[in-house]
């Protein structure tokens, strides 16, 4: 017997339809106020559940945009067959997916990074790429605790961050230029983490070391403060 789908089913559907219906006019009016009301017209969604869906208008609209994506992201990458990849490599793909899944809509990563960027939508920017990073992680299998659960993501973070910014400027074929500033970044990471190991197996290195945990650390919020992440009791 099917699931019965529950409202917030019904709310996800049509973001999906709004989003898909935003997508032609983001090119030329961003993700504005003008874009949302076409959405909801060339959508068909009643502008009741337009406005339950979308609270805050065309900032919901750009979000479940990148939801969207990320959902993308996770089906492929949970289609993939990554058994033979050094783990490193499983991360680089997982950037690189996301970014695919979304090759087709350039325009509408752009202007989601200018919307985003704007001071107001900083923080709800900051969330959605904190839950790709987290995505990712989860959907390789990382079951880390603590201080190493936000670090990674904090880590993945910059990593994503900057991969998207510099695959915006990228007309290379088939964003081969993309592709191997991703493998720097990522190479740079894990040289980072290489050093720190040896350090830690070093005793002269382990307050080296330490200094390195207290720089990543969070040390100004406690956990429930941090975006993505659920504290048990």
């Amino acid at each position: 017997m099917p699931k019965k789908k529950t409202e917030q089913d019904h709310i996800l559907l049509a973001q999906k339809q709004l989003v898909e219906a935003a997508l032609p006019h983001v090119m030329f009016d961003g993700w504005s106020d003008t874009t949302f009301k076409a959405a909801v017209k060339d959508s068909g969604v009643d502008e009741g559940l337009a406005a339950q869906t979308c609270p805050r208008g065309a900032v919901d609209l750009a979000l479940g945009f990148h939801r969207l994506g990320d959902e993308a992201m996770v089906d492929a990458l949970n289609s993939a067959d990554l058994s033979d990849m050094r783990f490193r490599d499983k991360i680089s793909k997982a950037v690189e997916l996301r970014i695919r899944v979304v090759a087709d809509e350039k325009e509408a990563v752009r202007r989601g990074v200018t919307l985003f960027a704007l001071p107001q939508n900083a923080g709800e920017g900051a969330q959605a790429l904190w839950s790709t990073t987290d995505k990712i992680w989860t959907a390789l299998g990382d079951t880390s605790e603590d201080v190493n659960w936000y670090t990674k993501r904090a880590t993945l973070s910059a990593v994503y961050s900057s991969t998207i910014l510099f695959w915006l400027g990228d007309d290379s074929e088939d964003f081969a230029n993309t592709w191997a500033f991703l493998d720097r970044r990522i190479d740079n990471v894990m040289q980072f983490e290489t050093v720190k190991a040896k350090l830690k197996n070093n005793p002269l290195g382990k307050m080296v070391s330490g200094l390195f945990d207290n720089i990543r650390k969070p040390s100004t919020c406690a956990p429930d403060d941090l975006p993505g992440k659920k504290m048990t009791s």
